[in-house]
């Protein structure tokens, strides 16, 4: 009877630890079960807190800026440890954070990776740590998809194509050449090639639609200015401008406006993202077309971190909706923009 009693109050015991671990995790969506050895040779739950290990592009555009609020206060709202690094447009710092985020065993790694290529190698060293990676924003050329779990981010070609669907029907009488220069985004990068060959690809369809001259003005407003300045001083007839981003369009703005043109009339101007300053160029009749690029990413990143980390089947690939903007459109849509 004794030992029984004895055996009892070990079993016992084992349920109350059990009870509490189970009742102990109440913060919902921020933490991960795991199995820890118990005090009888069993199992028992545990809460483990997620850290996230977040490496940026930089902060060249209002997208950009917009996206990583985003991502900050989703983490912060989640309850998750966000270790953040801003790479500043260069692909070792991002490289160098990657690194430092396995260092540190953080639970998963995110990243927009500054450029599509070069990036097998650190993957490989994330993979062999055991920390899925998750996409955002931006995709990487691997051949090897194994090496991260998702990409969470827009359809850069689908963005080409409708910037060149609306050009295409502008011009669709056109019987003399439209003459056409391109604002590429940052040379190397998903959304500067992607954006680039979507538009190609629609524009074809119409012989007098020629892209004249193309050159980066790495997504920053300086940039699209300078650029811009150049273009106009080697082409004297430009009848379109293609803009891979709201802030180089800003810039181009800033250039023609200089030269004694009006935007918008004298230049008809296509950009991409719909931000603040975006939509209200549009909505003064400066920018004629807008492709909307979601940048508020952060909420279905925290719950894509949630699930990989749940072990849940994630989607290889996750597209975010988004809209375009005419002039008017833009107009009525602007005084409740988010970003």
């Amino acid at each position: 009877m004794k030992t029984f009693g004895k055996m009892g109050a070990v079993l016992a015991l084992t349920l109350s630890m059990v009870m509490l671990g189970a009742c102990g995790n109440s913060n919902g969506g921020n933490t991960a079960a795991t199995k820890a050895p118990a005090e009888n040779g069993g199992t028992k739950t545990e809460a483990k807190e997620i850290t996230l290990g977040f490496s940026q592009v930089g902060a060249e555009s209002g997208w950009r800026s917009a996206n990583t609020k985003s991502i900050q206060d989703s983490a912060k709202e989640a309850g998750y440890t966000l270790k953040f690094s801003d790479a500043q447009q260069k692909q070792e710092n991002q490289i160098k954070a990657l690194r430092s985020f396995i260092q540190q065993k953080v639970d998963v790694i995110s990243f927009s990776p500054v450029v599509e290529s070069g990036w097998d190698t650190v993957l490989k060293e994330a993979k062999a740590a055991g920390i899925p990676v998750v996409l955002t924003d931006r995709a990487v050329d691997s051949k090897d998809t194994s090496l991260y779990v998702t990409f969470l981010g827009s359809d850069f070609v689908e963005e080409g194509r409708k910037a060149g669907e609306w050009l295409s029907e502008q011009y669709k009488d056109a019987s003399e050449d439209v003459n056409i220069v391109e604002l590429q985004g940052t040379t190397g990068s998903a959304p500067a090639n992607d954006r680039m060959s979507g538009f190609a690809e629609v524009i074809k369809g119409n012989p007098h639609l020629k892209v004249i001259a193309s050159q980066t003005g790495d997504f920053t407003r300086a940039k699209g200015k300078e650029v811009m300045q150049a273009f106009l001083k080697a082409n004297k007839d430009i009848d379109v401008l293609y803009a891979h981003n709201d802030d180089m369009a800003l810039g181009a703005i800033q250039a023609i406006e200089a030269a004694g043109l009006k935007p918008g009339e004298d230049i008809k101007i296509i950009s991409v993202d719909a931000v603040k300053d975006g939509m209200q160029a549009a909505s003064e009749g400066k920018i004629n077309f807008i492709v909307e690029c979601n940048p508020l990413l952060g909420p279905q990143l925290m719950q894509v971190v949630q699930d990989v980390v749940d072990g849940k089947p994630v989607e290889a690939r996750i597209v975010t909706e988004e809209s375009t903007f005419t002039s008017e459109q833009a107009k009525e849509a602007l005084p409740s923009r988010q970003y």
